[in-house]
Parts: C-alpha cells; sequence; structure tokens
C-alpha cells in the first residue's frame, strides 16, 4: 500500500505528526511544500499539509490538491485549502497558541468517535473567516466558527488545531480516521 504524503510547510510541529503517524503505524513519508505536483503524483493515496508559518511560503502545497487524493490540512494546511477553494482566511483576534473547547458540529470523516465537545491546542493568529463553498462546517468554537471544515465530495479535510501534540484530546484518532479515509480511495 503506498503511504500518506506529509507536507512539511515550515512549521515548528511537523516532526510531530510524522512521529504520531509513526506511533499509530500509518506509513508517511515527508517532503518539503516545493517538491513538483507531478513528482508527488502516483505516489502516495492521501495528503496532510501540514502547518507553517504563513500562505506566502505554501510553495506548491495548494496545488496538490488538484492530484484528486484525499486531503487532511492542519492550521496552515487548513488555510491552504480555504483559500484555494475560494474562502477567505484573516488574523484571528486571539492570536498565538493556547488551549480551546471545541464544538463537534459534525461527527462524520475525520471526526468520527469524538464526543461533542473536545480540549484543542490551537493558533489563532490567522482563521477561516469565510468557509469555501461546498464545504460543510465540522466544529466550532466561542474563538473561531470556523475549527474544521470538510468537503466530503473531495475528501479534503481541515483544523484549525494541532492534533499531533498531546494538549489536544484524541488528537491519533483525526489521523486514523483520515487513513481509513485514503484507505476506502483505493
Amino acid at each position: 500500500m503506498l503511504p500518506i504524503c506529509l507536507v512539511n510547510n515550515f512549521g515548528q510541529f511537523n516532526h510531530l505528526i510524522k512521529r504520531m503517524l509513526r506511533d499509530i503505524e500509518i506509513d508517511a513519508v515527508m517532503i518539503k511544500n516545493d517538491v513538483p505536483p507531478e513528482e508527488v503524483e502516483g505516489s502516495y493515496r492521501g495528503i496532510i499539509l501540514g502547518g507553517g508559518p504563513s500562505l506566502d511560503r505554501a510553495n506548491h502545497a495548494p496545488d496538490y490538491l488538484d492530484l484528486g487524493l484525499p486531503v487532511l490540512g492542519i492550521c496552515l494546511g487548513l488555510h491552504i485549502i480555504a483559500t484555494r477553494y475560494g474562502g477567505t482566511v484573516n488574523p484571528g483576534k486571539m492570536g498565538g497558541f493556547g488551549g480551546v473547547e471545541v464544538e463537534i458540529v459534525d461527527h462524520t470523516g475525520i471526526l468520527e468517535g469524538y464526543p461533542d465537545r473536545i480540549s484543542v491546542w490551537a493558533s489563532h493568529a490567522d482563521e477561516v473567516k469565510e468557509m469555501p463553498e461546498g464545504f460543510t462546517l465540522l466544529a466550532r468554537s466561542n474563538i473561531c466558527g470556523n475549527e474544521a471544515i470538510g468537503n466530503f465530495e473531495k475528501n479534503i479535510y481541515g483544523v484549525q488545531w494541532h492534533p499531533e501534540v498531546s494538549h489536544t484530546t484524541e488528537g491519533y484518532r483525526v489521523f486514523k480516521n483520515f487513513d481509513r479515509i485514503t484507505q476506502d480511495n483505493l
């Protein structure tokens, strides 16, 4: 079975994503976001767009969304997804990293198996202000109206929070659910 592609968008937690995937026995290969899409195509069964400092440094990451693979975006990865499909990303009112209580609105896809409320670790320096057309709201908080979104038809999902850090309740579940989605897509 092909591995999952983890795209390093120069975020400080990408190595933690890779480690969590290894720990829960999901085969993944980390690449820099400057790898041309034609080199990614056909080599992976899904793509995780990791976090990073800014959309300006996203390189080819938005182009990977055109490969027809399931995609999971984390923090900046969510912002890449939102802007690529016509949503808007603006500075958040809360800023830096911290704990957030998130309400799960839709337990489908990547959020299957979660209770209605979870505690997560997130940065809200930037956040999705306007969700793109064709996407469904999956989770929200009193800080951010679009904590998680998904397009079920395209198997593209994004979360504002960092499931790979220990401060997030059962973060591994997001990755296991995404792994299942990639396998169902084969």
